[in-house]
């Protein structure tokens, strides 16, 4: 189950938003850091990406009465800024005060996090808006000053697919008096905040840990409350401890819950306290410390999975719900609903009641079939899951396969070959039946005509089913078969409706075509990514099982619904699916020689030097070029690529036979060298990657910020012409 959390969120918005990060990957960067401009009284400032402000509950500060600052964020769509563990990469903001005498500040707290998932890291986060609530002290004996000047130099971390660190220095002027008064509108915002900080856990309550005697890869949190146990999720407080990306399964308990956790790979001794939050289904959270338990020796593994973010699950939802309305406009949808509404209008009002309830029962048929559906896909994925698939995308083999569906699925679209002719002519031999017997097999028609038309919801809904718990699986394709359902039902109680229907038409072939266009776009991305973590070698596997693909389609499409074409088809089908694994394979293997070159006594380019502008100049002074990787540690996209490309065994062999020297700008703290240097490439954030030829006279050759091995070896030949002619590996 750990392994599965991992592709979440990349595939079910796979069409819009990766789409959207691969082409922002490529947008202009400033070419320098603007400063922070602060506003005329000094409490916020406008910096990259996001507004910084300091805001007050109180409105006048007097003598003995404490009151609550925030430090507010309002970020741009998408980028966001850090919890107190970041997680895999970031950096939380951090606030240093100057007060005046008899005023005292406590330590910045911190609102439940987000789970920010990149590839194969996860960072804990706050995307668009955040305040960061701060409890302040006013001394009895504190001497009002007018006005009270609170100062804070601010610095932060804001954060998409690249990273941009920034500071200000705000200032808040209050006056004061011999009683306080209260900032209605600032009071108002902090409790808002205030109320998403995690409470200590009650003393009623306890918390433990343990590790599996039979799987010492996994503890097991577990959380003795009469709190209700739905759904939960923890969030470390400590780094290094926990397997952040890995899905956390929830096995309920009659006194509390229980969630199994994924070990870091760093973490060689169990630790003497983890500790962390536990966020619950109905957002109560609670701060945890749990002492060590006794290991357990049973083989007992969750049954019930930790929930996934509400807002990503209604977007979900929602865009099933819009898929399903959508199949109704398609050609081998739309006239069965067509019928059926001239059918409604005919009917005499006596009848229309009657039809109400047919309409329900016709829902229900498309309901259970969809049940069905998501029945059989649960099954395949437990099969899947004992045959050790690992269904993520840093899998080349499930993105093969998912390439491979949707293309085939694409095919179909285009008007290549339908898909369940034969289960479509069943089903409505089942359709002409009387009653409700035959509303409820009229609803299994529809969705079985849909079949064909289906294809780029239900691949999405597919893919979602092989990542998620069953019970987000089947709200999917509930919500998918209420779509399917919605039209017909509506005019079942509104029959007047059927006047605003069009004709059935030609333009419903044009539309059904026209989605072909997205999931091809979306094979092209599934490509390149299979390409960025196998080889080209590799990817010659996926290619030809496309080729195949396209052959088993045009055996369906020249001799549809025959038995003899059918085999063949499944045959050719088959063999498509196969070579790509193979190829992966044979991928692996030589991955697997290449290791065993570097640690025979081939360099090692894992060694590469700390930035200096001395030490560029320096190589290209000796005739070598020099490829700079700006990093850092709380860079997300930075450690991606690095895990991903840079540490793969076949770049690193390119790498080292190239004669490139190899030097790391860290920027995890603030460096003014490296700052300059980035400013004049162009840039003002990491990731960054610039060749540097070994003619001084030449300008350095920037990379794109996400990599990929088929980048990094095109760069190489051409920066570095002696290799030109060594063969890609």
């Amino acid at each position: 189950m750990a392994t599965l959390a991992k592709s979440t969120k990349y595939y079910v918005f796979l069409i819009f938003l990766l789409a959207i990060y691969l082409l922002a990957s490529s947008r202009p960067i400033h070419a320098q850091l603007p400063a922070s401009t602060l506003s005329p009284d000094g409490s916020s400032a406008t910096a990259p990406h996001l507004k910084v402000s300091l805001v007050s509950s109180a409105a006048t500060v007097a003598p003995g009465a404490g009151f609550q600052t925030g430090l507010h964020f309002v970020l741009d769509r998408d980028w966001h800024v850090y919890w107190i563990n970041a997680g895999d990469s970031g950096e939380p903001p951090t606030i240093k005060w100057q007060l005046p005498a008899g005023i005292t500040a406590s330590p910045m707290q911190y609102p439940v996090p987000q789970r920010l998932p990149l590839g194969p890291l996860m960072d804990f986060g706050y995307p668009n808006e955040v305040l960061y609530p701060i409890d302040m002290e006013v001394a009895p004996t504190f001497k009002a000053r007018t006005p009270v000047v609170l100062t804070a130099n601010v610095g932060w971390l804001v954060c998409r697919e690249s990273c941009i660190p920034g500071k200000a220095t705000l200032n808040l002027h209050l006056p004061t008096g011999p009683t306080p008064t209260v900032n209605q509108t600032g009071l108002a915002l902090i409790q808002k905040w205030n109320s998403r900080v995690p409470k200590p856990l009650p003393a009623t309550d306890s918390a433990t840990f343990s590790e599996f005697k039979n799987d010492p890869a996994d503890l097991l949190l577990t959380v003795r409350t009469p709190h209700p146990s739905a759904g939960a999720i923890f969030f470390p407080l400590e780094t290094a401890q926990i397997d952040n990306p890995a899905r956390q399964a929830l096995i309920p308990r009659p006194d509390g819950v229980s969630i199994s956790l994924k070990k870091d790979t760093d973490l060689k001794t169990i630790p003497a306290m983890l500790s962390g939050v536990i966020v619950f289904a109905d957002s109560a959270a609670f701060e945890v410390h749990a002492k060590p338990g006794p290991i357990l020796t049973s083989t007992l593994k969750p049954t019930v999975s930790a929930p996934v973010p509400t807002g990503g699950l209604f977007r979900v939802l929602g865009l099933a719900l819009i898929g399903g309305i959508i199949l109704n406009l398609m050609p081998c949808v739309f006239p069965v609903l067509f019928i059926k509404a001239l059918s409604l209008v005919q009917s005499s009002q006596t009848e229309r009641r009657q039809m109400r309830l047919h309409g329900l029962v016709y829902t229900l048929g498309i309901l259970v079939s969809f049940w069905i559906v998501v029945a059989v896909l649960l099954t395949l994925r437990a099969a899947g899951q004992h045959l050790g698939w690992g269904f993520q995308f840093q899998s080349p083999a499930f993105l093969a396969v998912m390439a491979l569906l949707l293309f085939f699925l694409g095919l179909s679209l285009a008007g290549m070959f339908e898909i369940g002719l034969t289960l479509t002519s069943a089903g409505g031999s089942l359709a002409q039946k009387q009653g409700y017997s035959g509303s409820f097999f009229t609803g299994v028609l529809a969705m079985v005509v849909a079949t064909p038309c289906t294809a780029p919801f239900m691949g999405v809904a597919i893919g979602y089913a092989l990542a998620e718990p069953s019970w987000i699986s089947f709200l999917v394709f509930t919500a998918l078969g209420i779509g399917l359902a919605a039209p017909y039902l509506l005019l079942a109680f509104q029959p007047a409706w059927t006047r605003i229907l069009p004709r059935p038409g030609a333009w419903m072939e044009v539309l059904k075509q026209a989605t072909a266009v997205p999931i091809f776009a979306t094979v092209i991305w599934l490509v390149w990514l299979f390409t960025s973590t196998t080889s080209a070698n590799a990817l010659s596997g996926l290619l030809l099982a496309l080729l195949l693909l396209g052959i088993a389609a045009w055996v369906l499409g020249r001799w549809p619904a025959r038995r003899a074409s059918t085999l063949i088809a499944a045959l050719v089908i088959l063999l498509a699916i196969a070579a790509p694994i193979y190829a992966v394979q044979i991928f692996a293997k030589s991955q697997e020689r290449s290791s065993s070159t570097t640690a025979t006594g081939t360099a090692n380019p894992k060694d590469w030097q700390p930035f200096s502008p001395t030490i560029i100049a320096s190589y290209r002074a000796q005739g070598r070029p020099v490829l700079v990787d700006f990093t850092a540690n709380w860079c997300l996209s930075c450690q991606v690529n690095e895990r991903v490309v840079l540490d793969r065994p076949d770049v690193e062999a390119k790498l080292a036979g190239s004669g490139i020297a190899l030097v790391r700008a860290d920027w995890t703290h603030h460096d003014d060298d490296i700052a300059q240097a980035l400013a004049q490439l162009g840039r003002s954030g990491v990731p960054a990657y610039a060749l540097y030829p070994a003619d001084p006279a030449q300008q350095p050759i920037l990379l794109p910020e996400v990599l990929t091995s088929g980048i990094v070896f095109d760069a190489v030949a051409r920066i570095a012409p002696q290799t030109a002619k060594l063969a890609k590996p």
